[in-house]
């Protein structure tokens, strides 16, 4: 394969999963002015977001398998269709149904896209040119969401949020014309059926376990489900000539340390950046926009940080930037939760977010190393999708978590605190897994 088609191909993959974090943070900046033009109360606007993650976290590990049987690149352009609709129907939507099934319409494309364009990543790449297109996935993991928070305040603020689904539709046509131009098509498929029984199992065991988190009425009961159903995967996996989900995944130990602790970590950071920008709305009387553009130390700092991560991490190896990322960014956390309208932005929010963003910044991508490490070649859709599941369910646990526990407090600032208090302590067992289970194996990036 010629040197710039790669990095077409690069470049295809990490804007087509930069487009799903986009939209995903682009939701917690415009929920005022959706709820306000489309006539929502609290319980209707929550389901915007509601739909959408369940569909992506319920189809996550189908997603995730199914390239390896019909072919990668034919369903990472099958997800481009399906996401860049989903993205022009919520931009029309003008009622509650129509943007709640248009949002998990969309989130049906993002379950494909995301595990498969890591999945193509590791296809066409190998060696120390694998190891820093996955560096650039993480930290675009990161940089995505954070930029996303930004780019929902300039359209809340200055256009329409509707622009900011409108503008997929063109990017993902794009990306579908180049995916047939540069991504060469797969020379071989395994031969093996689709996990029925698994993919049935997972699907509603990871729908159950998000609505449990999200859902309103009915959520023990979807506990139980979620339970039972993931009880039921796993036992049928393990007994399955050909899993969906192989669990020897889980048997290294750099792949479950790094599962664990972006488990944890997309937990308590996920729980900041929907936390954060409220703050900013109600102590400070910051805009949309202005909130948005709050973000700029921890995004400007995790994007500069993350470019060198690759180079930091020959140096240094991947190991030591974990612990070392890991920590800052809990240094930082436990910083931001003294904030108050007295204290004021730049200490009490921007020099945290400073700290956040070097240990962001140091993070993620050797998360995403971590947890695609050590793969064999027909597990990489499998592990690709396991990495994202994670990712996605991590995120809705830990922000479920953080905002129960926060309730109890009813005064504003301090339940701001109690909050970022909480995801610290996500932060601290993000950390435990790291020097439990990655530490003692002392891998540098190849």
């Amino acid at each position: 394969m010629r040197k710039e088609n790669k990095g077409i191909i690069l470049a295809i993959i990490l804007i087509s999963y930069f487009m799903i974090l986009l939209d995903n943070s682009i939701i917690f900046t415009g929920t005022v002015k959706i709820a306000a033009e489309l006539n929502l109360n609290q319980t209707a606007l929550s389901w915007v977001s509601n739909a959408y993650s369940l569909t992506f976290g319920g189809l996550l590990l189908l997603g995730g398998s199914i390239g390896d049987i019909i072919g990668r690149k034919r369903i990472f352009s099958i997800g481009l269709v399906i996401f860049a609709i989903g993205s022009l129907l919520v931009g029309l939507a003008g009622s509650m149904l129509t943007i709640v099934l248009a949002r998990a319409f969309q989130g049906i494309g993002s379950a494909i896209l995301a595990p498969t364009s890591l999945a193509l990543l590791m296809d066409s790449f190998s060696g120390k040119e694998r190891t820093r297109a996955i560096v650039a996935y993480g930290a675009t993991s990161g940089i995505g969401a954070s930029i996303g928070l930004v780019i929902g305040g300039l359209f809340a603020s200055l256009m329409s949020w509707r622009d900011g689904f409108f503008i997929n539709v063109p990017i993902a046509i794009v990306m579908l014309i180049l995916t047939a131009k540069f991504i060469p098509t797969d020379q071989t498929r395994q031969l093996k059926k689709l996990d029925i029984i698994g993919s049935i199992a997972s699907i509603i065991g990871m729908t159950a376990l998000v609505y449990s988190l999200v859902g309103s009425q009915g959520r023990l009961m979807a506990f139980v489900v979620a339970i039972i159903a993931i009880a039921v995967f796993i036992w049928y996996e393990a007994r399955s000539k050909q899993p969906m989900m192989p669990l020897r995944l889980f048997m290294d130990r750099e792949r479950l340390g790094g599962y664990i602790a972006r488990f944890f970590y997309l937990g308590a950071m996920m729980s900041m950046w929907f936390l954060t920008p409220q703050i900013m709305q109600t102590q400070l009387h910051f805009t949309p926009l202005q909130a948005g553009l709050g973000f700029f130390p921890l995004t400007i700092i995790s994007f500069v940080v993350a470019v060198q991560v690759a180079k930091l991490a020959d140096r240094f190896g991947n190991t030591q930037l974990l612990t070392i990322g890991i920590t800052l960014t809990i240094i930082g956390m436990f910083a931001i939760s003294f904030f108050s309208a007295q204290v004021g932005y730049t200490v009490g929010i921007a020099l945290p977010m400073i700290l956040m963003g070097i240990g962001q910044g140091l993070t993620l991508s050797p998360l995403t190393v971590a947890g695609v490490a050590n793969t064999l070649p027909e597990d990489s859709g499998a592990a690709s999708g396991v990495v994202n599941m994670v990712h996605q369910i991590g995120g809705s646990i830990g922000m479920a978590l953080v905002v129960a526990v926060s309730a109890t407090v009813k005064t504003e600032p301090a339940s701001y605190h109690l909050a970022m208090l909480t995801a610290t302590t996500l932060l601290i067992a993000a950390l435990i897994a790291v020097i439990g289970l990655i530490v003692p194996t002392l891998k540098k990036i190849a």
